[in-house]
């Protein structure tokens, strides 16, 4: 089957889709972009070989912003006598409704037809039905969920319990299963099944195995999700993606594309270009409980910002979008931990858009003299009081360390020669083994060590506080520093809740000092080319 998509904006011809041996496409993008209508277009301009699902318009006859009548295109699939029967109720009964009147209408033509053939001698088996279909899905997905059939009803009762009841007592989710394992069954034979949003009322949970299967259930058709779940879209493994940009109401056509193959990007990072109109940070740690998830998006506030773990992901994420740009045209920079890389690390990893900060790690970014003076001022205490004792302690917590620090600077360094200087062009195996056995002798950890263990004395009985905070690998120095205590905090988990309660409150000089104290320490001005350092109003 060949798919032409709507009118563009740019004035080009529509692009076209061959869907001959397609399980699944994605329709995706921003919330606002007109995927919706974008949807409905194609949705006309196939017809009956078109079928367009809905849980909202489904469970409650309700039209999720759309101008098409979802469950108009099921009732035209529907028997006239369920149709006709579900009119004389006086009431517009639901399109699951009618999906079960239908499901029980065939399955008594079904008995009839088999009990015919039995009174005619004819030796013939009881057909499987949709409704056996669902049932076996249904109890596949809520296994602790029993389906009955009585007096030409379908009940329902969980477990053993003796409570049956009808499906407008089960809740949103199981009847959203009921809904779409029914309305697939009745999709013509051949067609594309349009579905919107796929994971209302679903746990997520569940979301991507329901789905699965129902495609499995079909596999005459085409499914095509409309959707701004990423995560979603990036469980359908190979599927096309239709990116919609926007929507020009003017002439009813759509800046939309066919997305490239991913190019070894992640495909849930691969969904977010599609949903981003803010230009994308990415950033290592965990999305919910780092310090780098809650401190970045409040000093920028312009960028969808995403967590990926590893600094590596951040620095491979950020090259393969920019290497995408004249596609996408979606600008994005990432942010790593300095983790001992010395001054050309930092000054390329800039120059190709990712920002180092100017200390060890983000907890050291905490004892940046500018924040440590913001949060006692914002607590009402003394800053340059509590800032002198934080910069004793944090020098004594240094000197204690300083030959420890020496030695994994000097390993960092050790690993990253081998890493540079192992890969030879020998040309035979006992060349590279000679080559080998002589990078010991030319790398020599112990004038490296002892060139850190010089620097890092002389930071020391110079007191030079920034100079520490950049070599200083050590996460429990912001609760060994005492910061929390002398701004007043009970513990250190408690002063950086401070810090994000001051950045998430209204416009303050304190939250300004914070904001501009975490750019300067990022280079955010060298890699962004400027831009503002304080929360916008």
């Amino acid at each position: 089957m060949q798919l032409t998509l709507p009118q563009r904006t740019n004035g080009s011809a529509p692009l076209e889709m061959n869907l001959d041996g397609v399980s699944s496409l994605i329709i995706i993008g921003a919330n606002g972009a007109g995927k919706t209508r974008f949807t409905t277009a194609v949705v006309e301009s196939l017809g009956k070989k078109a079928l367009r699902l809905s849980a909202l318009d489904g469970l409650y006859n309700r039209r999720p912003g759309a101008d098409a009548d979802t469950a108009a295109s099921l009732r035209g699939l529907m028997s006239q006598a369920v149709t006709a029967t579900a009119g004389k109720s006086g009431t517009v009964p639901t399109t699951l409704e009618l999906l079960l009147s239908q499901l029980m209408h065939d399955e008594m033509i079904n008995l009839i037809g088999y009990k015919l053939a039995r009174a005619e001698g004819a030796n013939a088996p009881l057909k499987s039905t949709k409704l056996d279909r669902v049932i076996e899905l249904w109890q596949d997905v809520f296994p602790q969920n029993r389906v009955l059939i009585d007096s030409g009803r379908i009940l329902f009762a969980r477990g053993m319990n003796a409570d049956i009841y009808p499906a407008l007592r089960l809740s949103d989710g199981e009847r959203a299963v009921l809904y779409y394992a029914a309305a697939v069954l009745y999709a013509p034979k051949g067609g594309v099944i349009f579905v919107d949003s796929p994971e209302m009322f679903l746990h997520p949970t569940i979301t991507s195995s329901l789905w699965n299967r129902l495609e499995a259930s079909r596999r005459d058709c085409t499914f095509c999700y409309t959707t701004h779940d990423t995560e979603f879209a990036a469980s359908r493994n190979g599927a096309p993606v239709i990116w919609v940009r926007e929507y020009s109401p003017e002439n009813k056509s759509w800046e939309y594309d066919i997305m490239p193959p991913t190019s070894g990007i992640a495909p849930e990072l691969y969904m977010t270009l599609a949903g981003a109109r803010k230009p994308i940070l990415f950033i290592e740690g965990d999305s919910t409980r780092s310090i780098d998830a809650k401190l970045y998006p409040l000093i920028f506030p312009d960028y969808t910002v995403r967590s990926l773990g590893s600094c590596n992901k951040v620095i491979e994420s950020t090259r393969t979008f920019n290497d995408l740009t004249s596609f996408h045209k979606v600008d994005s920079v990432g942010i790593v931990d300095r983790d001992r890389r010395n001054d050309q690390e930092v000054a390329y990893l800039r120059r190709k858009r990712i920002m180092v900060p100017d200390v060890a790690e983000i907890e050291n970014m905490l004892l940046l003299e500018d924040i440590v003076r913001a949060m006692a001022g914002a607590t009402g205490n003394n800053p340059v009081r509590v800032f002198d004792k934080v910069r004793k302690t944090v020098l004594s917590l240094f000197r204690a360390e300083l030959r420890q620090q020496a030695l994994l600077h000097t390993r960092h360094y050790v690993k990253r020669m081998l890493e540079y200087r192992a890969d030879s062009r020998s040309a035979s195996i006992s060349n590279y083994r000679e080559h080998l056995s002589h990078l010991m002798e030319e790398i020599n950890p112990q004038p490296v060590y002892d060139r850190f263990c010089s620097l890092f004395h002389r930071y020391e009985q110079e007191g030079d506080y920034n100079a520490i905070l950049r070599v200083f690998n050590q996460k429990a120095m912001l609760g060994g520093s005492n910061v929390a205590q002398l701004c007043g905090f009970k513990n250190h988990e408690r002063y950086i809740d401070g810090i994000i309660a001051v950045l998430s409150g209204p416009p303050s000089d304190y939250q300004r000092a914070i904001i501009a104290a975490v750019r300067r320490c990022l280079g955010a001005d060298e890699v962004l080319g400027g831009g503002k350092t304080e929360k916008p109003e």
